[in-house]
């Protein structure tokens, strides 16, 4: 495909990830994933290594594992590349070809992933940006746990920040986020490191935690302090290694 071309086929697909496609092109996505990926900490290094990514979306973890030298990167999804989103598979298909990368895919719920149905263990497992939107979030980590043979890496929106035990707060009618009813659980840090200790990690470590903001319930994004108690979520993004 020409240059040309490339852009205007990219130009029909709604994109998640900002993807560098070479030659100057970079996909449109709605989220800063580039500078994300700096707190992500991904190993530099995955030679000889396998990666799982799971919630993969348009795919752009899954390419930079392989462009790290990965062995075998599996990318799998189930709700947005089935198209009960805005979005879809297209994008994720459409990089990979323009990429001519080797990344595999597989559809398939959270919740049916294990050893056998995605057909082995991996090095390594990347779960970003998918913990918050399981009505079982600890059973999902259980499944994270079974297909990781090294590291783990999870990432997530937090609530419940001023109470130190664990804890998790449960949304109803899109109460984190307005028009979005995916957004299912908010857990505390506290609750993140027992639910990887309880599912099989024995090495847990907090890698990365944003900035604090205050939203109001119901409403989609602003930072106030001065939200009454009853309607204020205090959350940020975080992300947890686990080694098993």
């Amino acid at each position: 495909m020409s240059i040309e071309e490339i852009k205007q086929e990219m130009s029909r697909i709604s994109w998640w990830h900002e993807i560098d496609l070479g030659n100057g092109i970079i996909t449109p996505g709605k989220t800063n994933n580039v500078d994300n990926e700096k707190n992500v900490g991904i190993p530099s290094d995955l030679r000889g290594k396998t990666v799982l990514d799971i919630g993969a979306w348009d795919g752009f973890y899954s390419f930079e594992c392989e462009k790290r030298g990965a062995a075998k990167v599996l990318a799998t999804d189930s709700h947005v590349w089935q198209k009960k989103g805005w979005s879809s598979k297209e994008g994720f298909l459409f990089a990979r070809k323009i990429l001519k990368s080797k990344v595999e895919d597989k559809e398939i719920d959270i919740l049916d992933i294990s050893p056998e149905s995605v057909g082995e263990k991996f090095d390594l497992v990347l779960f970003l940006g998918v913990l918050y939107h399981m009505k079982h979030p600890l059973l999902a980590l259980e499944k994270v746990a079974s297909v990781t043979k090294e590291m783990a890496i999870i990432q997530t929106h937090t609530d419940m920040l001023e109470i130190e035990r664990p804890v998790m707060a449960f949304y109803l009618d899109n109460e984190f986020a307005k028009d979005d009813p995916t957004y299912w659980c908010g857990l505390n840090p506290a609750a993140i490191e027992a639910m990887l200790k309880i599912v099989g990690f024995n090495k847990v470590k907090l890698h990365y935690s944003g900035p604090m903001r205050y939203k109001q319930t119901g409403v989609k994004g602003n930072n106030d302090p001065d939200i009454p108690t009853d309607k204020r979520i205090m959350t940020n993004t975080v992300i947890f290694h686990a080694w098993k």
